[in-house]
């Protein structure tokens, strides 16, 4: 049995969000590249993304592909309206469906969407390396972390710091997560989550990281 497939074998909700892959770049890039992608090239997705996904996981024991999956289910494989520039917004970060016809005041966290004449809730960031990645894995972190266990993990801790400068999360759900199924509200301990309700939001990040690490 080769690598890739021992690791797309133990994928399922009830996985843990740390740990190394045994999946290449290569392979999650090309999985990507094989469904439509949005305006991003193979250049951004190759040369930016995927790698900046890899490198800012293995820092503080993520496992980068269960990361992307989650990016790919929140954005559509990146092709959303919000993960597309100006706001490269990787997970729904800040958008929770509000909208309104009138400029907010302040319009800071607001978006607006010339297509549909909206503004919409949420997160705009500056680059995908510097802004984006650290503001998903740090929210993640903040998710999986105690603020006690953060004070001594410097790395997690400086991610955790600079997610929550862009958007805040409520207090209650901080080291609420042990699993992806956790990530649903419907199944997270604290009543909260990443998704709501997320009845099957960890069944689909499993399925998507499956797919990523397949030959």
């Amino acid at each position: 049995m080769s690598s890739t497939v021992t690791d797309s074998a133990v994928f399922t909700e009830e996985s843990g969000l740390y740990g190394p892959t045994l999946a290449s770049e290569a392979n999650v890039v090309r999985a990507i590249l094989a469904r439509p992608h949005g305006e991003y090239t193979e250049q951004d997705i190759a040369g930016v993304m995927v790698p900046a996904y890899f490198h800012i996981c293995a820092t503080v024991g993520l496992n980068p592909v269960l990361v992307i999956a989650q990016a790919i289910v929140e954005t559509d494989n990146f092709a959303s309206w919000w993960a597309a520039r100006p706001r490269r917004n990787p997970a729904g970060i800040g958008v929770n469906g509000r909208t309104t016809r009138t400029q907010p005041n302040p319009a800071k966290g607001w978006e607006f969407d010339q297509g549909a004449g909206l503004w919409k809730a949420g997160r705009r960031f500056a680059s995908w390396k510097d802004d984006a990645i650290p503001a998903h894995i740090g929210r993640l972190l903040a998710y999986l972390v105690t603020p006690a266990a953060a004070s001594t993990l410097l790395r997690d801790r400086l991610l955790i710091d600079q997610a929550l400068a862009y958007h805040p999360i409520d207090s209650r759900v901080r080291g609420s997560v042990r699993c992806l199924r956790h990530l649903g509200q419907a199944h997270n301990p604290s009543g909260l989550g990443w998704a709501k309700p997320g009845i099957h939001y960890g069944t689909h990040i499993a399925a998507v990281a499956r797919r990523l690490i397949a030959d």
